[in-house]
């Protein structure tokens, strides 16, 4: 129910679909006689748009969450990386076949290089399909296609999909990984997205060591710099209100260890 609940009330809630309504109920009020009320909505929709679509707010927002977990040194010995689902474009793959990458493509590639560093370690790829509205496919036929595609050995890739959101990408992947005492095993997703990630591997039990990949915002004070794509901007503040909202729900719903996990 989490799942589905979490999924639809995003739909509802993502800034331009709230803007949207915001300016649709403004408009509405307008035509009820609440004129002043609807056209301070409007003003306040508009006003909305062009914070998020032309400042730097996106950018601070994210740089927050990705400068969470900074990466650090690697060990000399790591028995497996346990990669999070999100670098696979799934409805193109359904309609065009083969395997396409989206933003998060760093998700799989970093993944590949550093199990070419451990040639011993375990890759587990846990990510499958995430829809509600139509029948997708599982990303585990896009990473399956990719990582052997490009030399990995198939016995060292095991495959999860079953795993629809970030806490059952925990679970089930502490239950393939079966992690011995002393083992290493790396975490490999999005910086903006790791505080959640490691706050749900960390309330199902599986210590990992955190690697951030796909970062979205500069370092330094280049970060106040919005860009000179508004759509860009505008991308910053969805992604970064969704990952929010994510540590907020999971922390009430007892999925993560902490609201806003740290090392």
């Amino acid at each position: 129910m989490f799942f589905y609940v979490a999924k639809i009330g995003w739909l509802l809630v993502q800034p331009l679909v709230a803007i949207l309504l915001l300016i649709l109920l403004g408009l509405a009020l307008r035509w009820l006689a609440w004129r002043r009320l609807g056209a301070g909505l409007v003003a306040l929709a508009i006003v909305a748009l062009a914070v998020v679509s032309l400042s730097p707010l996106g950018l601070l927002m994210m740089a927050s969450l990705e400068n969470r977990f900074p990466r650090t040194e690697l060990p000399e010995n790591v028995a497996g990386i346990v990669v999070l689902g999100g670098a696979f474009d799934t409805r193109i793959a359904r309609t065009r076949g083969g395997a396409e990458f989206n933003e998060a493509a760093d998700r799989a590639t970093e993944a590949l290089l550093l199990a070419r560093r451990y040639p011993q370690a375990k890759v587990i790829f846990s990510g499958g399909d995430a829809s509600i509205f139509a029948e997708d496919v599982p990303e585990t036929e896009s990473a399956e296609a990719f990582f052997v595609g490009a030399g990995l050995p198939r016995d060292r890739l095991i495959l999860d999909a079953r795993a629809r959101d970030t806490f059952e990408n925990a679970v089930y992947s502490k239950e393939l990984a079966d992690p011995r005492p002393g083992e290493t095993w790396l975490l490999v997703t999005s910086a903006f997205h790791l505080p959640r990630a490691v706050g749900c591997f960390r309330k199902a039990g599986f210590s990992v060591l955190p690697y951030p990949v796909d970062y979205r915002t500069p370092g330094g004070a280049t970060v106040w710099q919005p860009s000179s794509a508004s759509i860009r901007n505008v991308e910053k503040v969805h992604f970064a209100i969704r990952e929010y909202l994510g540590l907020l729900a999971y922390r009430l719903q007892g999925r993560t260890d902490a609201l806003f996990p740290a090392p």
